[in-house]
């Protein structure tokens, strides 16, 4: 059976959700996932381990440095080569650059130096530059940075978690609207599905304390194995 036919079946199986805070469960189980997700190739199923390896969170050991962080994510940018997949990986490490600045100023440190690296992509000269500023004068790439720094201020781990979780499902929804059946919609699908899962699954309180602590060994928000089913 063609690759092309076999993922048009795998992603016409799995039912799609309507919005992400109006979710009470995820449209699907972990178990009837996993089970869909055996029908992709080898190479598929191996780009897809990467890319969720690198993008990984929940799990990430509390040893690990920002160093190690990025390591993981330039791995993913080398061996990934399909362009949407690997601007979705720029965009959450992005993402965790812009957050992990907010956490480090809001903890009084000074501007990071770019050696060693402390972030990923194209805004981490500007953000050092201009540290002082609000919204490290990058708010035309990233509008809700302002938002989130006034929740931090405001220790809203809630707030904060709903406002990053939107960034990642808006960005998501927009790349899954230019990949409907093909391998990209599935992985779009499988970070889309963990999206709903981490916030049906919220804890505010446990949640804070795991943020706080995982800043200070990687870098901010991310998200989970889709199927790694520990918590």
């Amino acid at each position: 059976m063609a690759d092309a036919y076999l993922y048009v079946m795998l992603i016409s199986s799995l039912p799609h959700p309507v919005s992400l805070f109006g979710a009470k469960q995820t449209p699907i189980s972990r178990i009837k996932l996993e089970r869909r997700l055996r029908m992709l190739t080898p190479e598929d199923a191996a780009t897809l381990t990467v890319i969720v390896g690198a993008l990984a969170w929940f799990r990430l050991p509390l040893s690990l440095t920002e160093e190690e962080t990025l390591e993981r994510g330039r791995r993913a940018m080398a061996e990934v080569e399909h362009a949407t997949l690997r601007d979705i990986i720029r965009d959450r490490l992005e993402l965790r650059t812009c957050v992990a600045a907010l956490r480090r100023r809001h903890r009084g440190e000074p501007a990071p130096e770019a050696n060693p690296p402390w972030g990923y992509g194209r805004w981490t000269r500007r953000i050092a530059a201009n540290w002082d500023e609000p919204g490290f004068r990058v708010e035309g790439a990233f509008p809700w940075i302002r938002e989130a720094d006034q929740l931090l201020k405001d220790g809203d781990s809630l707030g904060l978690e709903r406002l990053l979780l939107q960034q990642v499902w808006t960005n998501l929804n927009r790349y899954r609207a230019h990949h409907l059946f093909d391998f990209e919609a599935v992985v779009i699908y499988a970070l889309r599905w963990h999206v709903i899962d981490r916030w049906t699954h919220y804890d505010g309180a446990v949640a804070g304390e795991r943020f706080d602590r995982l800043a200070n060994a990687a870098m901010g928000e991310g998200a989970a194995l889709p199927w790694d089913n520990k918590r």
